[in-house]
């Protein structure tokens, strides 16, 4: 039975006359031609066989299979060395032209060279010899190597500095992925002697570097090696999530401008050597192939940080006068939240009760002044250690099947529009989206029910939970608390349900855990102009809503509210939604929520290996 895998084809012979591969590709067209094959196909098979290209190849492979057949043995292992005596004798003879033109043809060094190749084979002996040692050499003389790189558009990837002890010019520092570090050729700590057959030994630093800007088509190098101790190897592959911007053109203290990464906030950065412990080696994740440039170590950036005095320029270290042309203001701006609309916080006027306690931007100035509210969040522990943040280490992560949902907490100026983006996005799929219960100790009204639209506590015991960091924010109002509790969000989270949080920005630290993993929107507001447009058109209409008739100064309060924030928090911030126009900015936030069971995202590392 013929095979399966067969079926269909036609039956070729496979054994050709003499045993040839050129007798196969001879006979394979008048074959095919028999089994009924197009015109089309006839004619591009001949051109095939007929090439001259493939038929130079298989005379020769035809030969070797032939040559192999026979097991050919060497006639002689030494013809080199009878090349040598052959002419040796020669020129003891009296000389001919047939005598010169064969001394000729032996004295040439592409002939010798095959002997010599000849003589390995024969004698099956393929590995290099290297040459003795002079008997004369000197103990204490340095070992040197000599190294010549091709040079192309991409720089070396290395940096040089004088010793401060001998004054040699040695290698400071390889960059990861450059043309240096693939070479292997190059270490950190190799003196250089020579480049480009110029003796550097009494040049500066800068003077070298302009002998390889000067350089053409290759670079060589005479070093002398550094001994490489290769348990002090630091190498890493560890991801860090920028908290500031950083131009290294800016910097005086990075000791090489041009092999500088820059970066802005919230970009995610492969850190891949931390050898030296004030300037890292990064790469950007998108750009894994890159070579790597220089960053601020945490350590370092923290204490440049930290030594700034506030209301100072950027960052000005006395010893090097280094600069950071983007930088953290030192310390941070207490944040005031604004009165309440009504005596119930928490309710939207939409029969939706808002968690966060969502303040009214509505209300007069006199007002605010003469308000005891006062938002406060509970202090973090894990953030409040340190007063400057620079890097967080993340990896990816992606919801699965079983976790539980992230809390989706908003932030933003007062009215910027949260509360009516949050209350689409409960309208949309109240059996996925909540809000959380505020809990007050005001007295429960005739109609209210416990736990539905507040808990309602007793002031002693609200103070005990307050004592206890067990609110994420709270605040006082015509002499009664309010407050928005851990246990509430977790009751959400723990029904299986999409959190969503409205706090003010220095909340967001005390829920930023493993627990509860925060997506954190800042809702930002257009420009004036589009504030003018949109929010003033209601004014302009004659709305009797005061909550939507907004003056110059207000929205000049709110540009410059979310200014701060940004600023000053802007790093907490994983997306940023502009609400120009209502509808737009329902989407794009409706986009977010759904992107968290799908796509793979940056979290902090404790999240991950909690």
């Amino acid at each position: 039975m013929p095979d399966s895998a067969g079926a269909g084809m036609p039956a070729l012979s496979a054994t050709p006359r003499n045993g040839a591969m050129s007798d196969v590709l001879a006979t394979l067209p008048s074959q095919l031609q028999e089994h009924g094959g197009s015109p089309e196909d006839m004619t591009f098979l001949r051109d095939i066989c007929g090439d001259a290209s493939l038929q130079s190849l298989v005379k020769v492979h035809d030969k070797l299979k032939s040559y192999i057949k026979i097991s050919p043995a060497p006639m002689l292992a030494n013809s080199a060395t009878l090349t040598d005596d052959l002419t040796e004798e020669l020129q003891g003879q009296p000389t001919n032209s047939d005598v010169r033109e064969l001394l000729t043809l032996l004295s040439k060094p592409h002939v010798k060279a095959v002997l010599s190749a000849h003589d390995s084979v024969a004698q099956k002996d393929f590995v290099p010899v290297l040459p003795p040692l002079p008997d004369d050499l000197d103990d204490d003389e340095e070992s040197v190597k000599i190294i010549r790189l091709v040079k192309n558009k991409e720089p070396l990837g290395a940096t040089i500095r004088r010793h401060e002890e001998t004054g040699a010019i040695v290698v400071a520092r390889i960059m990861r992925g450059g043309a240096a570090d693939r070479s292997g050729l190059i270490n950190v700590g190799d003196e250089l002697k020579e480049v480009n057959g110029v003796r550097v030994d009494n040049k500066e630093p800068e003077e070298v570097i302009q002998i390889l800007a000067q350089s053409q088509s290759a670079i060589t190098f005479k070093i002398v090696p550094a001994f490489k101790d290769e348990s002090q190897s630091k190498d890493t592959k560890i991801y860090l999530r920028t908290f500031f911007d950083y131009n290294p053109r800016g910097d005086v203290a990075i000791p090489c401008k041009e092999a500088g990464l820059p970066f802005l906030r919230g970009e995610v950065l492969q850190v891949v050597s931390q050898d030296d412990s004030m300037w890292w080696q990064a790469k950007r994740t998108e750009q894994s192939n890159m070579r790597a440039g220089l960053i601020p170590s945490k350590h370092y950036m923290e204490r440049r940080l930290a030594a700034r005095q506030p209301a100072s320029p950027p960052i000005v270290q006395k010893s090097s006068k280094s600069r950071l042309l983007s930088t953290v203001e030192e310390g941070e701006e207490s944040y005031a939240c604004e009165d309440l609309k009504t005596e119930d916080p928490g309710y939207d006027g939409h029969g939706v009760y808002i968690a966060g306690l969502r303040r009214s931007f509505r209300l007069s100035r006199q007002s605010r002044k003469t308000s005891k509210l006062m938002y406060e969040s509970k202090r973090s522990a894990e953030y409040d250690a340190s007063e400057v943040s620079t890097y967080e280490e993340v990896l990816q992560y992606q919801h699965q099947p079983g976790d539980k949902y992230r809390v989706i907490v908003l932030v933003g100026p007062p009215g910027v529009g949260i509360n009516e983006l949050k209350r689409r996005l409960i309208a949309s799929d109240p059996s996925l989206y909540s809000g959380t219960v505020p809990t007050t100790t005001r007295q429960k009204k005739s109609h209210e029910k416990d736990s539905k639209e507040y808990y309602f506590v007793s002031r002693h015991l609200f103070e005990a939970d307050l004592h206890n960091n067990r609110f994420v924010e709270y605040g006082e109002f015509k002499g009664n608390l309010y407050g928005t509790s851990v246990d509430a969000i977790r009751s959400v989270v723990n029904a299986g349900k999409v959190c969503l949080l409205d706090v003010s920005p220095p909340a967001i630290k005390s829920i930023r855990t493993p627990e509860f993993k925060p997506f954190v929107i800042f809702v930002k507001p257009p420009s004036l102009e589009r504030l003018r447009q949109t929010r003033g058109a209601a004014k302009s209409s004659g709305d009797k809503n005061p909550a939507r008739n907004f003056t110059d100064e207000d929205f000049q309060e709110m540009l410059g509210t979310a200014a701060r924030m940004e600023a000053q928090f802007g790093y907490l911030f994983d997306k940023t939604v502009v609400n120009d126009e209502l509808a737009a900015a329902y989407r794009e936030l409706r986009a977010a929520a759904d992107s968290l069971e799908r796509e793979t995202m940056w979290v902090p590392l404790s999240w991950v290996l909690s």
